[in-house]
């Protein structure tokens, strides 16, 4: 189907032509926002927050411009639920590069809570998107999974968004098992919106993703090693002998981190991931395993 309305562009029109497409995918207790910082830093075109809901007053930290990352069961559509998303989406539209809905995610609190991969009311989805599509001008996209409901999924974007974010993965596989690469090849095959591919990404394997898909996400690949960005941009894709940029290590995260008041839990997860492959990681995720706050963090890393 052939868009007939004008599309916003994800990255902008100044941005450069040879730079590479690829984002980070939006994932839950990584993406927090000192994170994003250093993945953007390394080279990532665009950066994705977790999933947050409109109608959670907890204010979110934007510095690095990212989409901005939604998610709600059908009650969204109640009189007072719809106020406070209006509110939301006008409190962070200036801050934000563009708005995703998020009908992909396929965690145990989205059963039971109805949202994500779990919101199957193709009516109630469209409605709720094209409630975003009028509160703003900003690039609109919404993420979804490989389902019998994509056909109809798609047919909402195509109406109302800028692109779909696909993961060619069932909500029942989950991050598990092998992503459905020829469904991915045949549904791109079925829009003229741009595609987002999302599912086993790296920097081996991207430019092959990005001969069919518009735009490509980097998920699990980057935890722990936001320089996977740095090497896509600079096309050092051999891994052999590779070694962490000035300014992408732990060390830079952690200063991030407790200017962004990052949760401590957070903090000491991604020194877990961040130390994975390092000479004496061993040693020293041992130690981590001990540490019961930041200052015994920075003894580990600073001294």
């Amino acid at each position: 189907m052939t868009a007939k309305r004008k599309l916003i562009p994800l990255l902008p029109s100044t941005a450069n032509s040879q730079r590479p497409t690829v984002l980070l995918s939006p994932m839950e207790e990584v993406n927090d926002p000192a994170f994003r910082m250093i993945c953007k830093k390394a080279g990532a075109a665009l950066t994705c927050t977790p999933l947050y809901s409109p109608l959670s007053p907890v204010p979110i930290i934007l510095e690095d411009k990212p989409i901005l990352q939604i998610f709600g069961p059908k009650e969204l559509l109640q009189a007072s639920s719809l106020e406070l998303l209006a509110d939301f989406m006008n409190r962070y539209d200036s801050k934000v590069s563009g708005w995703d809905f998020n009908l992909g995610c396929p965690a145990t609190n989205a059963k039971q809570r109805s949202f994500g991969a779990y919101l199957t009311d193709v009516k109630a989805v469209e409605e709720i998107i094209k409630f975003m599509r009028s509160k703003t001008k900003k690039h609109l996209s919404m993420k979804i999974r490989k389902s019998p409901l994509s056909d109809d999924f798609l047919k909402i974007a195509e109406k109302y968004c800028d692109a779909i974010s696909i993961h060619p993965r069932t909500r029942e596989q989950g991050y598990s098992g092998e992503p459905d690469i020829k469904w991915a090849k045949a549904f791109k095959k079925k829009t003229k919106i741009p595609v987002i591919y999302s599912g086993n990404v790296d920097e081996i394997n991207y430019k092959e993703f990005l001969k069919t898909f518009d735009y490509v996400m980097i998920g699990r690949k980057a935890i722990g090693h936001p320089e996977i960005f740095y090497h896509i941009v600079n096309s050092q894709t051999s891994t052999v002998n590779r070694q962490r940029p000035v300014g992408l290590g732990f060390k830079d995260y952690l200063i991030l981190a407790e200017k962004y008041n990052v949760p401590w839990r957070i903090i000491k997860f991604q020194a877990m991931q961040f130390t994975k492959g390092d000479r004496g990681s061993r040693r020293k995720r041992e130690k981590l395993i001990r540490v019961k706050d930041i200052e015994e963090l920075k003894e580990i890393f600073f001294k």
